[in-house]
């Protein structure tokens, strides 16, 4: 019995179309698709099509003027009559099948997308088509769209609380009216429009009920701030009694003597500053790597007074430098025992509080930490400081001019940024020597092993990261082992590479930049800065001889560019080397094409990271989904064909004799799928004979003889199913339609 093209009919439709666009609707905020009302357009067009029951062929038309329609209204700007874009359309699609059939995906061309986008859409309405028409149940993409939205909640960016909502209202109300269709197919009820409300009405009733206590009941705050660490927290190999078991809040600590493990973001802001620009904030440096992390080797502690120069390796006079100040107001919640600067800092200015004449400060001149000491010898921060510090712009002629270990070095200095584990894997090292070889000099070594992580499929995340266990040496897993981390495991495996390879390095820890906000004052060039738990990151400085610390920053999706005079000709490192000004945060196509500086991605970078990489595999992704969603449904409406097949298949190996009770029920059951039904209450040989008539054999009557032999008696002869498994297969295959 087919349903009738009325009222409830259309809301089946409407609802059902409401189902398919929450599909869409996180397309606009995830990716750059645009146009999105060209789509929506044609599924409306499209369920139209399908509700007035138009013939398959005047169907097939009408979505292919649309569609063509639709590309050539978005990509193209001939006229439509004019033939030359089709014929350049056709010439198209031909080259992107080619480019499908050899697997590159990337070649694909934005026209060939929008179509198999249509064609995915077109799919997935005749999926939904016989979904309610044929088989009179949705629950199956009804929980797929669940799953679906809840996922983007989850990981993205996407805010699905209104979608959730909307989803179980078009589902519910779907699936009760299905559900009353097939009561009445089933009960073969005469239904009119009294009874269609006397169903509805409570129907709606009950979904807005519970969508209203839903939404009105308390709801319990969440156990853990985001699933994804929990559970892989659980895979890593740390002790699960340990507290660095689970996952940690991101934020800037003091202890890195076990690094790795997932992490927590938290985006509660921890300063802000006015200046001239972002820049990355130190905090300390250290210099012993121990295989799991990072430990001082000592301290030498110096005081010094507001305004005085910081005793601090500073930035060497014949390096070419601008002065720059910025104004830090450390938020009240947190009680930093370090301050925050910038590098390249030459004084830090107290404003607050207003009792400065009895403190001073004190630096580590080991690690370049700076405490701020009140008069009761306690180190603290204060809330409102300023700094002023040297930005350096660095002569390309300059940095290229170390190739070794200088005789003017200091032999301690260099043995104490050099040192390494005596059991690091030798492997670290020759990965190093290969990526290095052909470059003569350091800067160059260290710009090889900075780009190595963003061409070689190594990937930025915080969720994963994986902690080494008692024998893993942590760079030495990272590299070779997960190649998934955050900016802990980027900077200490550059650091220590270049370590191997002779190359003095230090790592530091702080923020980076933070997200612009507005200008300080109206008419001011300075801008506002907003620094967050989540901007905590680690980076590498290298030191040459001849200019001092140089940063690097070897984490994916991070870049610290320093600013560079291209004055060395011919020199094929240093002239595709960019020259701005000091940044942060670009992404790795940007580094390859200038571009107009964007906000910093902070160590948050991971989840962003992973709507870069939902941006650009979507349509792949929804392809894939929508086929697998298409190749499902036709399984289940060909099961009746293909299952005869894996029946005799199945019983092809069985030999025992024993085997005919179930094969016999499994045969009845087939039978009736097929639609030869067997009556209430008729006896197992009347029915066969009804078979065998339907068929014209006795094949389903000798069948059943053997089968009450064995039902009755338990036993048979040997070799009983060998002889009559042929009647047996016989009858299989004949339902096979």
């Amino acid at each position: 019995m087919s349903m009738k093209r009325d009222i409830p009919t259309f809301l089946l439709y409407v609802f059902s179309f409401f189902l398919l666009w929450e599909w869409l609707r996180p397309v606009n905020q995830l990716t750059d698709t645009g146009n999105m009302g060209i789509f929506i357009i044609f599924l409306i067009i499209s369920f139209t099509a399908s509700f007035l029951n138009l013939k398959v062929i005047w169907q097939s038309i009408l979505m292919l003027i649309l569609i063509l329609f639709s590309i050539h209204h978005l990509h193209y700007e001939e006229g439509m009559l004019n033939i030359s874009w089709f014929s350049s359309f056709i010439m198209d699609c031909t080259d992107n099948i080619r480019s499908l059939v050899g697997g590159q995906w990337y070649d694909l061309t934005n026209e060939f997308r929008t179509l198999l986008f249509f064609i995915l859409l077109g799919l997935m309405v005749y999926l939904i088509h016989y979904w309610i028409l044929r088989k009179q149940r949705i629950f199956i993409f009804f929980f797929l769209t669940l799953v679906y939205v809840t996922v983007l909640d989850t990981f993205t960016a996407y805010n699905a609380k209104t979608a959730i909502i909307r989803t179980v209202v078009s589902g519910f109300a779907v699936m009760g009216m299905l559900t009353y269709y097939r009561i009445i197919q089933k009960e073969r009820v005469h239904y009119d429009t009294a009874l269609i409300r006397r169903w509805m009405i409570p129907l709606a009733v009950m979904i807005a009920v519970s969508i209203l206590v839903g939404i009105a009941a308390p709801k319990a705050a969440p156990i853990w701030p985001d699933p994804v660490p929990y559970l892989t927290a659980k895979n890593d190999k740390a002790d699960p009694s340990s507290e660095e078991a689970g996952p940690h809040r991101i934020g800037y600590s003091t202890d890195d003597t076990a690094l790795g493990g997932p992490f927590v973001g938290d985006d509660q802001a921890v300063f802000t500053y006015e200046g001239n620009g972002e820049t990355y904030w130190k905090m300390e440096t250290k210099d012993m790597y121990t295989g799991k992390g990072w430990i001082a080797s000592g301290s030498t502690f110096l005081p010094f007074k507001k305004g005085d120069l910081v005793p601090i390796y500073s930035i060497p006079d014949e390096v070419e430098t601008i002065t720059e100040t910025a104004r830090v107001n450390l938020d009240g919640s947190y009680k930093f025992n370090n301050v925050m600067y910038p590098a390249g800092v030459t004084r830090v200015l107290t404003i607050q509080p207003s009792k400065q004449d009895t403190n001073e400060f004190l630096v580590d001149g080991n690690n370049e930490k700076i405490s701020f000491v009140t008069s009761s010898q306690q180190p603290v921060v204060p809330q409102l400081f300023t700094v002023e510090f040297d930005v350096p712009k660095y002569k390309a002629s300059e940095l290229v001019k170390t190739t070794s270990f200088p005789a003017e070095m200091n032999r301690a200095f260099y043995e104490k940024y050099t040192m390494l584990p005596v059991n690091l894997p030798p492997r670290v090292k020759e990965l190093t020597e290969e990526i290095t070889k052909g470059k003569t000099n350091w800067y160059d070594k260290a710009k090889a092993v900075e780009a190595y992580f963003g061409n070689t499929g190594y990937s930025y995340d915080q969720k994963n990261a994986a902690v080494p266990g008692e024998k893993d040496d942590y760079v030495d897993q990272f590299l070779f082992d997960t190649k998934r981390g955050y900016c802990d495991n980027f900077s200490t495996s550059m650091a220590v590479m270049l370590r191997t390879i002779g190359i003095p390095t230090r790592w530091v820890k702080g923020y980076t930049g933070g997200e612009s906000h507005s200008s300080s004052k109206e008419g001011s060039a300075k801008q506002f800065y907003e620094v967050t738990n989540n901007n905590a990151h680690s980076w590498v400085e290298v030191f040459f001889p001849n200019l001092g610390w140089v940063p690097f920053e070897p984490t994916v999706g991070f870049s610290n560019e320093v600013t560079i005079h291209n004055d060395v000709k011919d020199d094929s490192t240093i002239s595709n080397q960019p020259v701005t000004s000091p940044s942060v945060n670009k992404t790795q196509e940007e580094k390859k094409e200038p571009a107009e500086p964007k906000k910093d991605l902070s160590q948050s970078n991971g989840v962003k990271t992973m709507l870069s990489t939902v941006k650009l595999y979507w349509v792949r992704l929804l392809f894939i989904t929508l086929l697998l969603a298409g190749i499902a449904g036709l399984l289940y409406r060909l099961r009746g064909r293909l299952a005869p097949y894996g029946i005799l298949f199945f019983y092809k190996f069985m030999k025992k004799d024993e085997n005919i009770g179930s094969a016999y029920l499994i045969l009845l059951g087939q039978l009736d799928r097929y639609g030869l039904k067997r009556k209430e209450n008729q006896t197992l040989r009347s029915y066969a004979c009804y078979i065998d008539t339907f068929y014209s054999t006795r094949e389903m009557t000798r069948l059943t003889a053997r089968y009450e032999q064995y039902l009755y008696h338990q036993t048979l002869p040997k070799g009983t199913w060998e002889e009559t498994r042929e009647l047996w297969e016989n009858l299989i295959k004949k339902t096979i339609a």
